[in-house]
């Protein structure tokens, strides 16, 4: 599988992407040249230069250390929540799929339902409840994406409970759990780990969108929403902060979107675009 991404130029280039910005927030306490959240008002609103790369805020912290440490935000809240959100949605969809049709048909009633609330108006109202931070930004990912998740996963299950080779292994007695674990599960994850790479950049504009609002992560931690609100608001002052806050909220999206479909390409070669 690596080796065909890596033979796709998009998937190669969104590989490179992903691992640039997973080495960033890996590495942010060592690569990043000041401490992100020390004041220095002094030095503010200093444009790019050999000592601030990225240039200054509004209260003197050097830019690139926040952007970098603004990668760990970002990264540990969408990979975290999406991961968390793939987990349920394949338990779920496995059990909606092969289990007895009333509970398939609770279950699908369920994810109908928190499949008609907007993610937004949903993250909106739960903050309004809860209070912004992390928690509720993961919360909120996961509660939203559990559907979509599972739905699929149950397609995929209901499209395999039938086929010959799980007829064969339940003629020979094999238990439930073997069928789900040791043939359907490696069958349906695939489709999975494509859409959960796809929806990361999605749950990243999401946490800079309502960190932008300051609903979610909250001030000193870096956020690249955090930034651009501040860039938004000294834009006369330094309007280099917005095009800086910009610029990773651009390329993450790019890297896991090329990502996402050259693992797309290089699991199921029938879905390869281009090809009908």
């Amino acid at each position: 599988m690596l080796r065909a991404l890596l033979a796709d130029p998009m998937g190669a280039l969104g590989l490179g992407l992903v691992l640039l910005f997973v080495a960033m927030a890996l590495f942010a306490p060592w690569v990043a040249p000041a401490d992100p959240i020390r004041l220095n008002v002094v030095e503010k609103f200093q444009p790019p230069s050999l000592a601030h790369l990225a240039g200054t805020d509004q209260l003197g912290r050097d830019l690139l250390s926040r952007i970098i440490f603004g990668a760990r935000t970002a990264l540990s809240i969408a990979l975290t929540s999406v991961g968390l959100a793939g987990l349920g949605g394949l338990i779920l969809g496995m059990i909606a799929g092969f289990g007895p049709r009333w509970l398939d048909a609770v279950l699908v009633l369920m994810f109908d339902s928190m499949s008609s609330l907007p993610m937004i108006m949903f993250a909106l109202a739960v903050i309004t409840i809860v209070g912004p931070g992390t928690g509720t930004l993961i919360l909120v990912v996961v509660l939203v994406s559990i559907p979509a998740y599972a739905r699929l996963i149950r397609a995929q299950t209901l499209s395999l409970v039938g086929a010959d080779f799980i007829v064969a292994e339940r003629a020979m007695g094999a238990s439930s759990a073997r069928i789900l674990f040791r043939h359907l599960l490696p069958n349906v994850i695939g489709p999975l780990v494509i859409l959960l790479s796809m929806d990361v950049p999605v749950v990243i504009m999401l946490e800079a969108g309502l960190s932008y609002l300051n609903l979610g992560v909250r001030p000193p931690t870096p956020s690249w929403g955090n930034i651009l609100y501040d860039g938004y608001t000294s834009i006369r002052s330094a309007p280099y902060m917005v095009l800086i806050a910009g610029f990773p909220l651009v390329l993450s999206t790019l890297g896991f979107t090329f990502l996402g479909e050259g693992l797309r390409d290089a699991l199921d070669p029938k879905l390869k675009r281009g090809e009908q």
